[in-house]
């Protein structure tokens, strides 16, 4: 999943970048909001996190643009502006959701969670395919032998693949969802991931499949 977080303060955001990419998400951060807007509406994000007081021009600004280009991405506003007409605004504006500094790192990553769940369109917390299920909570994988541990950017890979489960994804789509834009991903680097996610899934009743020419998919068809 891929995130653009829009944060003055450098420290923080600087924070927040490593925090995010330890969990497998692409991350591309800017520090004000015309650096912002110019960016969204050039690449593709999944969560949007906007800070409210920004120089060159203020998060509602940015928000209230990117809903007049029909920019579906999920924003998650963080802010120090708690009063309840600041919330109100942002949500009218079409924000998903907002929350105050300081704040809870725990929460924040639920947060976050949760709002890529939703934009990725599950209503259920756990996906199983085979006898492996992916926890979207947690981004655990357990099996009847036990935990799956996986590094971060194979667990993004997979997680990618859970929530299109029976549908190509495209070498396309993998590149947009794993990197930003100071990160590359060459095709045999995704092979070489795809081949790893193969050997530790395939004695637990999970099919990764490839098809040719155009991405990878996990057949529901194998459940064991």
């Amino acid at each position: 999943m891929r995130i653009m977080l829009v944060e003055d303060d450098r420290p923080l955001a600087e924070a927040l970048t490593t925090l995010l990419g330890q969990s497998g998400y692409a991350v591309d951060t800017v520090h004000d909001g015309a650096s912002a807007e110019v960016l969204g509406a050039s690449e593709r994000f999944d969560l949007v996190i906007l800070d409210l007081n920004l120089p060159e021009k203020d998060g509602l600004s940015v928000l209230r643009a990117m809903r007049a280009r029909s920019d579906d991405a999920a924003v998650m506003i963080l802010t120090a502006r708690g009063a309840p007409e600041e919330r109100v605004r942002g949500l009218n504006l079409g924000a998903d959701d907002y929350l105050t500094k300081p704040f809870d790192v725990t929460e924040f990553e639920a947060r976050v969670r949760s709002l890529l769940r939703r934009k990725a369109g599950l209503r259920a917390s756990t996906l199983t395919v085979g006898d492996v299920t992916f926890d979207l909570i947690s981004r655990r994988l357990t099996t009847p032998a036990g935990g799956i541990d996986l590094p971060a950017r194979e667990l993004a890979l997979l997680e990618l693949l859970f929530t299109r489960a029976g549908r190509v994804v495209s070498k396309e789509t993998i590149v947009q969802s794993l990197t930003s834009l100071d990160d590359s991903l060459s095709d045999n680097a995704i092979e070489q991931y795809v081949s790893r996610l193969r050997r530790r899934l395939s004695p637990h009743g999970v099919v990764l499949r490839t098809a040719r020419g155009i991405g990878y998919y996990i057949d529901k068809a194998a459940s064991a």
